[in-house]
């Protein structure tokens, strides 16, 4: 299953953030707790590399909490102030004030000491479509300020809000990155909803997840759904097990799979198949192993090619 999803509004967001960034003091990026890694825009550490980071483990109540811990200090040893957070219940959201005054304290002090007072923090709130930045903000500011929605994409453009008198939020649409260079990374964001249902296959998306559980976690689809399996069989006879056991029948005795793929990935992002996390840093380790594997395969295929080239011009 091949997945690009990078609609044009998400070029007009990349250049506004470029034209905004130095306006800010803090960036806050939002990443989806389940998926760490794979949420987590590589365009952003570019951009945002001058200014103090805190990261948003978003959704924490629906991934593996030992997990979350694993990642939590992953990306402090990378330089982040990490914060897990459930946007929707609330829970985190002190913590993001106090980390963004302790990161500016010293600047803070500087212009306290030159007679600036209640010169207010500007913080970046950045992030992948559907990860829950808009529900960020209206738990954060206390009122329905931004828009939210299930669905990826619900914001289209920026907007400053203001907190109290020392902080300012600027607000930016969900944005991707152009080219997913390892298709398991365009799933696991497909899986959790960031990318748009309505250019992806239900079946192939819920074959392909079942196939990921079925090496990570099968017992949470056996419990879920009362059904029992190998994990050598093939996903779609799994994703037939489920419809059957839920009764999704069409005329004529055959099961309803799209119905049964639809309602297995809407469980799964609903949180009814357990706290699980998709990814984990040593997952990571091996990817990024085997990519730099595939570039020096390809530069001595090159170098080879170049050679046998030279060689025939002789």
């Amino acid at each position: 299953m091949h997945i690009q999803w990078y609609p044009g509004h998400m070029t007009k967001t990349r250049r506004m953030m470029e034209e905004t960034i130095s306006l800010v003091d803090i960036v806050i990026e939002l990443v989806d707790a389940r998926i760490p890694y794979s949420s987590k825009n590589p365009d952003l550490d570019d951009l945002a590399k001058n200014k103090h980071r805190i990261l948003l483990m978003n959704k924490s109540d629906l991934a593996n909490p030992a997990a979350t811990a694993i990642w939590t200090e992953y990306f402090e040893q990378q330089g982040f102030c990490v914060i897990e957070m459930n946007a929707r219940k609330g829970s985190g959201m002190s913590e993001v004030t106090n980390a963004a005054r302790a990161l500016m304290k010293e600047k803070i002090e500087k212009l306290k000491a030159r007679g600036r007072i209640n010169v207010p923090i500007r913080a970046m709130i950045v992030g992948i479509p559907n990860v829950g930045k808009s529900t960020f903000i209206n738990q954060y500011v206390g009122k329905t300020t931004a828009k939210t929605g299930d669905k990826p994409g619900v914001t289209r453009g920026k907007q400053w809000i203001k907190l109290k008198k020392d902080f300012e939020l600027l607000d930016t649409p969900g944005i991707l990155w152009p080219k997913f260079e390892d298709q398991q990374v365009g799933l696991k964001l497909a899986f959790t909803g960031a990318i748009n249902d309505d250019i992806l296959d239900a079946q192939t998306l819920a074959t392909s997840f079942l196939n990921h559980m079925m090496l990570i976690d099968p017992d949470c689809i056996r419990k879920r759904y009362q059904i029992a399996f190998d994990t050598i069989a093939q996903p779609h006879e799994v994703l037939r097990q489920i419809g059957q056991a839920r009764g999704f029948m069409l005329k004529g005795g055959e099961i309803d799979l799209e119905r049964a793929a639809k309602i297995l990935m809407d469980e799964y992002r609903g949180g009814k198949l357990g706290r699980l996390t998709l990814e984990l840093p040593e997952d990571i380790t091996d990817m990024l192993q085997e990519k730099e594997e595939r570039e020096q395969q390809k530069k001595q295929l090159e170098r080879e090619r170049k050679a046998a080239y030279q060689k025939r011009k002789k």
